[in-house]
């Protein structure tokens, strides 16, 4: 058995006792209730908490998750949002003060992240299509404005980067995360069967609908091996070079999204009523799960909404550093206004209630990447243009803003 598998048990069992004892004591719930209540636990952003507590203090060990482990993974834990949650989660913060925090003010409301260290959106082909077919919107509907505002003040400093930079002198202050490649998918092939697998099972197709299948399967590889040739490997320390990152991977999972959007619309016209209602029963029920794994420690803001009060505009802090003068100031206020523009933006292409078919759905994402495409573009200028009127000290000043605010 894998580290990556022996964790997740680890975490289950830890919780599934936990919940037992307490229940046995407190409510006198038999042993299909514990059993139940254990599982609604693990899958919760309570249960994720857990898991991140196992891995500040080592019991899940992000440095042990090797290309195998995950690998191994793909067909299970990889496969469920929540497990990948658990990854993600030890990831980002594995190289932020030394991994030795239990949460980042960048944290999504799932208890996911939208950044790990350089990279942007770890993860993404899963979590567009886990929304595209099976209607889960606990990751894709998480990303949003607080990722382009953690793209300007990012939450790592330079010696946060150190654990994502691969070794130096100082690999032993830090809890080395995996490659961040592995975030991305390794393995193509893996990833398409395991959904391609999971649709088989659902609706039991005829042989004109896998011969469809394939077709999809191969247009699944093309998708994964664009995202992965996306992902970020590289530090970047300043906030355009941040957002241009973004823009990049961004644009490639629009093409990614482009490239299954025929195969899949073909495959879905060939489904009988039956074979609909099963996918949309489905995805019915995961939608369920999901809202009712929600939780007050972490309440649905939806489409990426922001944290008010981790997300306040730094303008104090940015004239007491950087003193600048009224071109600067004029150009920082054109910065602000780009940023309440990209809010609006993506508030108005948030999540409807009414995506209820895969058809829709998938309007639904393209409409979704598009919006946060122009957003960045949008922040991207403006922010070059403040950068432009900046002297190197004065740049110096706005990037240190993010080791203050981290602090």
């Amino acid at each position: 058995m894998s580290r990556f598998r022996i964790g997740i048990a680890v975490i289950a069992m830890t919780t599934l006792l936990s919940s037992a004892a307490l229940a046995r004591v407190h409510l006198g719930i038999g042993p299909l209730g514990v059993a139940r209540s254990a599982f609604a636990r693990v899958t919760s952003l309570g249960g994720l908490h857990h898991a991140r507590a196992f891995a500040r203090h080592g019991h899940i060990r992000t440095a042990s998750l090797s290309s195998r482990d995950l690998g191994n993974a793909a067909d299970s834990e990889l496969g469920n949002p929540a497990a990948r949650r658990q990854v993600v989660a030890a990831a980002a913060l594995a190289g932020w003060h030394g991994g030795h925090i239990a949460d980042g003010w960048w944290r999504h409301s799932d208890g996911g992240y939208g950044w790990v260290g350089p990279l942007f959106w770890p993860f993404a082909i899963y979590d567009i299509y886990d929304y595209t077919i099976w209607g889960d919107d606990s990751g894709f509907w998480n990303y949003g404005y607080p990722d382009i505002y953690a793209a300007i003040f990012a939450p790592y400093g330079h010696d946060d980067l150190v654990a994502y930079a691969g070794p130096s002198p100082l690999e032993r202050r830090y809890r080395r995360p995996p490659p961040l490649q592995q975030l991305c998918g390794d393995d193509s092939r893996e990833i398409a069967d395991l959904l391609i697998n999971q649709i088989q099972q659902a609706i039991q197709p005829d042989e004109t609908q896998r011969a469809a299948l394939d077709d999809l399967a191969n247009a699944l590889i093309a998708a994964v091996q664009m995202t992965r040739a996306s992902c970020q490997t590289q530090t970047v320390f300043t906030a355009p070079l941040r957002l241009a990152v973004m823009q990049q991977r961004i644009e490639t999972m629009i093409r990614a999204e482009l490239a299954v959007q025929q195969p899949l619309g073909k495959f879905y016209d060939l489904l009988n009523d039956e074979q609909e209602a099963r996918l949309n029963a489905i995805a019915q029920d995961r939608r369920k799960m999901s809202a009712g794994n929600r939780t007050k420690e972490a309440p649905v803001r939806g489409c990426g909404a922001a944290h008010p009060a981790a997300l306040q505009w730094p303008a104090d802090e940015i004239e007491a550093r950087l003193h600048p003068n009224d071109a600067q100031r004029a150009a920082l206020e054109v910065l602000r206004g780009a940023n309440a523009r990209a809010v609006d933006i993506l508030n108005n292409a948030c999540q409807s209630e009414d995506a209820t078919t895969l058809p829709i759905r998938l309007d639904a994402v393209d409409e979704r990447l598009d919006a946060m495409q122009q957003a960045v573009g949008l922040v991207r200028a403006a922010l070059e243009g403040f950068y432009g009127t900046l002297s190197d000290e004065q740049k110096a000043q706005f990037e240190a803003i993010v080791q203050k605010r981290t602090a």
